[in-house]
This record gives C-alpha cells, structure tokens and sequence, in this order.
C-alpha cells in the first residue's frame, strides 16, 4: 500500500488496541498483535512511519550488553532478523552479518569477560579475542591500546526503514490500520483505566493502549500524572566516505568502542557510518535541528581516525541529528503501567531499541493477550523501579568516557 493509501485511510472510531509512534516498536507490536488473532488494531503517527528515531538509526544488529535482560531481548531479535521471511514474511530487513566487535579500555577486561560468559550461558555466538586476534579479524583496526574485545561473528546491520515497513506491510496484510499524519493529542481514561486515545481526527475507543511514541513519550504521559524522569536527547550520526587506499570489495566489522563513547558500521556505497556520545543534555523533539554540528564531525573524524587509522583523510559526506528518549538509568521502561489500567509503555531506551524492536513487539503482544510475556522476563524493565528506589545498575558496566 502506498503512503498516500495510507493517508486516506479513515480513522476508526474503535480499536481493541490502539498503538501510539509508527516507529519499529510500535508496528513490530501491532503485526505481532495481528498474528495472534488481534486484528482490531491501531497505529497513530504523528508524521510518517519512521520519522523519529527508527529512520535515523544507525541499526547496529549485536548482543552485546552489559546485562543478561537487554542481552537476551537482542538475542531473541536476532533469531526473528536473519529468519525474517518466516516470521515476518513481508519486505526485507536488509540483515547483513558482517560481524560485531565490543571495545572497551584495558581495565573493563574482567566485566567484558563477565559479560560475554553470561551471553555465552543463554546462547549467544559471542567469544573474547585478544588484541592479536582483533588484527585478523578486523584488519583495519589499531589494537595497540586494547588488550581483549568481544566478538559476535554472526552479528552485524540492517536497514532500519526496510525493517519498519516490513512489520508495516505485514501488519496491513492481517488487518491492522495505520494512520500517518495524526498527531495524538491524549490518552483518555476514565477512573485511572484507559477508555480512548484521542488524535486531531477525533477519539478512538479502547480499552488498550501502547505508547511507543519515543521522544515524544512524555508529552502523554504527565497529563496522566505519569512522570518517569525521562529526558529527550540530541544524538548525532556523521557519513564518511571510505579513502581510495581502503579495500572497497570489503566491508569492515560494525564497531561499538567505549573508549571513546563511539560507534562504527559500513554503508552501503563505500561509506561508514559514525556516532559519537554527548552529554545527555535535554532538547524540545518538537524543534531539533536536524543537520550536524561542526564539533560533531570533528570528533566523529578523530575516532574513526583512531581506530580506523587508514581512514584519517576519508571525506565527510553528511550526516544527521535526532532524538532519543533517556530515562534516569538509561534503560528503557517495559510495562504495563499499573496506575493506569490498559496503559502499555515502551520508552526511555537510550536510542538502542532498534535491535531489539522484534522481541519487545513479541512480548508485548503476549502480554496484551496472555496477561504476561513469555519470550523474555520483562520484570527488570519495570515503569516503578525508579518511585521503588531502584533504578537498574547493570550486572558488569563498563567505563564511560567523559565526552
């Protein structure tokens, strides 16, 4: 179905589930909704499919974490990207396992040990390579400042818009509605439990509602007395060019280096991909400034150079800034809200739930029509531990370098 069929679709005045943000989560929960004999379905965009943080990711496909829960979320993902025509059965994800390499500084060797055993335990091809190791590996790479790294042969990238229509073709195909250029305006409840979502098109009545809506999470959920801490935040990606003296019949490893808050993937085109961390400073999702900043690329280009020391002249060919909804632990919030009966969540992930956007949508249809989840434990995601004292620490965290 073309966007301009889907624009005319008409609004329902009904839905048993109504789903908030056209993003990955969102669509992958109504198409696994669907697929469990919920076809009475409904998303609301604001904009298009993707216009907030699915279409500007960088899609980095790994497990690696530095907890056995997200870990875990990413692992079940990964079986439903490379089994996609299966699961899915619509579009195409643009999976390619080009292979996944996690850095960190020589001190964080014993939590990267740590952490891989825990992966290694629930399945994941994932192994510790030595510096030397890394050079057959990776032969781009400069390893003189790093003494082990994990390693996921069989990880790699997507294409972040292949994968959001593809749940979204699948999803209409059972039935489900999408509605694009309809902003939300509230979540309507009567007596604490949700009775309705209401868009500039009017009301729709439910008893169910997925707010999935990322950086723009929070504007729905304070008018319900709802605050969870989250903070919006610019991130920004920079596009290089690869040099002529670099293999061109070769893509390199993807590349998430913690010691220099940075990550790396190929592109199609001969081009690489950088992201660079920021300190999470707050920002209006409503008036970002799409295009980078000038620092951006200049720190984007030194840890390329970095790491990548057979890219210090490749060329700066663009790049792009969005946002990301943060919460005060930096990891997202997975529940079913319980002071409002009928309220789902999926927020304040950090920009990370791209890989693992196959899972959550399973689960959370689970939940809705099982009364739990089943693929993985969502405990620790909790929307209360923050009010309970307890905000997530992970099991083996790693350095975080001061940017």
């Amino acid at each position: 179905m073309s966007e301009r069929a889907v624009m005319a679709v008409q609004q329902p005045k009904t839905a048993d589930v109504v789903i908030i943000g056209g993003g990955i989560v969102g669509v992958s929960t109504a198409f696994q909704l669907a697929k469990r004999g919920i076809r009475d379905v409904v998303v609301v965009e604001r904009q298009q499919l993707g216009a907030g943080a699915t279409g500007k990711s960088g899609a980095l496909i790994r497990c690696h974490y530095a907890n056995v829960p997200e870990a875990r979320l990413a692992y079940e993902s990964l079986r439903i990207f490379r089994a996609w025509d299966d699961e899915v059965g619509a579009g195409s994800p643009g999976f390619d396992p080009v292979g996944f390499l996690r850095l960190v500084i020589p001190a964080d060797e014993p939590q990267l040990r740590a952490n891989v055993a825990a992966q290694q335990a629930i399945g994941i091809e994932t192994s510790v390579v030595t510096a030397d190791d890394l050079r057959a590996i990776e032969p781009l790479i400069r390893a003189d400042d790093l003494t082990v790294a994990a390693f996921e042969p069989g990880s790699g990238v997507a294409d972040p818009n292949g994968a959001l229509y593809g749940f979204a073709e699948a999803a209409r195909e059972l039935g489900v509605t999408i509605l694009t250029e309809t902003p939300v305006t509230e979540i309507v409840t009567r007596g604490d439990r949700v009775t309705g979502v209401g868009t500039a098109a009017g009301l729709i009545s439910t008893g169910a509602a997925v707010l999935a809506a990322g950086a723009w999470s929070d504007q729905l959920l304070r008018p319900l007395g709802l605050d969870f801490g989250l903070v919006p935040v610019r991130t920004q990606v920079v596009i290089f060019r690869w040099p002529a003296t670099v293999d061109l019949g070769r893509k390199h490893r993807v590349i998430v280096d913690s010691t220099h808050g940075s990550w790396f993937r190929p592109e199609a085109g001969a081009a690489t991909l950088v992201g660079v961390g920021s300190a999470a400073r707050p920002t209006d999702p409503d008036d970002v400034d799409e295009t980078i900043d000038v620092p951006a690329v200049d720190r984007a280009r030194a840890v390329l150079a970095h790491r990548f020391p057979g890219f210090a002249a490749a060329t700066m060919r663009g790049g792009w800034a969005g946002t990301y909804m943060r919460s005060p632990d930096g990891h997202p919030l997975i529940d079913q809200v319980p002071a409002v009966p009928g309220l789902w969540v999926m927020t304040g992930d950090s920009g990370t739930s791209f890989k693992t956007a196959p899972a959550i949508g399973v689960c959370l249809a689970e939940w809705i029509t099982d009364g739990a989840a089943k693929l993985v434990d969502l405990a620790p995601f909790r929307s209360t531990r923050f009010a309970d004292g307890q905000p997530w620490t992970d099991d083996n965290p790693y350095t975080l370098p001061t940017v």
